[in-house]
């Protein structure tokens, strides 16, 4: 949507950036009351960090989980994981991909957000985990809590499918944003575009399960067509190398 730029307080006539902010109350005196002024530009992105306090407060945390056949596993990792699934999702449903009329990048932190939704949903409803699949839930807590993602080797086979929906997930909302920031794009873009929806279609249709190689193609693709959109030349060839690893 279109939104201004800045707002202006009515009670004591501070400016700010939205942009910036995401929000309509005044850092000066906390009123709520204010009015947008300035260039209305596309905005969808809001300001929003990935809060994972809770899971880590709940990784302290070491009381069975009720029903545990063997009385080992601590429910501190039942506790981090349902914590961790909501804050993912707390966080992407506040994401965006265009600020203030610019198209950002499809980001790190996005990405493991939107696989520990997965990873964490999965183990939490788990009535065992391994300890790699522990150790890798705890890999990808600190990642995302640093603005990264573990590499695509670290991946478990267990936990394979949840980076792959998470991926596909990520990257169909980021080219439907994509498409509509550049709706002047080009025909070789548009045609880059429509193959990497396909191949996302694809990948949410087998619940993920694909190589992490292909969940990293698919993410190089998707970067490549930005990069096109904003005018790299050299983006579209990049994007389809990514995906001819898929056909």
């Amino acid at each position: 949507m279109e939104v201004r730029g800045r707002r202006e307080c009515k009670a004591c006539g501070a400016e700010w950036s939205y942009f910036e902010t995401g929000s309509v109350e005044c850092p000066e005196c906390g009123s709520v009351v204010s009015v947008g002024v300035g260039e209305r530009r596309e905005h969808t992105d809001h300001a929003a960090d990935l809060d994972l306090g809770e899971v880590l407060a709940a990784r302290g945390e070491r009381d069975v989980r009720a029903g545990s056949a063997d009385g080992e596993r601590g429910g501190d990792i039942v506790l981090a994981a349902e914590a961790a699934e909501e804050a993912a999702r707390a966080y992407l449903r506040e994401r965006g991909f265009v600020r203030g009329g610019e198209l950002l990048d499809l980001d790190d932190t996005y990405l493991a957000a939107a696989e520990l939704r997965f990873v964490a949903g999965t183990l939490a409803r788990r009535t065992d985990v391994s300890e790699g699949e522990e150790a890798y839930f705890e890999s990808l807590v600190s990642a995302a809590a640093d603005g990264e993602r573990p590499d695509a080797s670290e991946v478990p086979d267990s936990l394979r499918d949840s980076r792959g929906l998470g991926y596909a997930n990520a990257v169909r909302d980021y080219r439907q944003e994509l498409r509509e920031w550049g709706e002047e794009t080009g025909r070789g873009l548009r045609d880059v575009l429509e193959s990497l929806g396909d191949h996302v279609k694809r990948v949410r249709a087998l619940d993920g399960d694909v190589g992490v190689e292909e969940s990293e193609a698919l993410v190089s693709a998707a970067r490549a067509a930005a990069d096109a959109a904003r005018g790299d030349e050299s983006g579209v060839e990049r994007a389809r190398d990514a995906l001819s690893a898929l056909a």
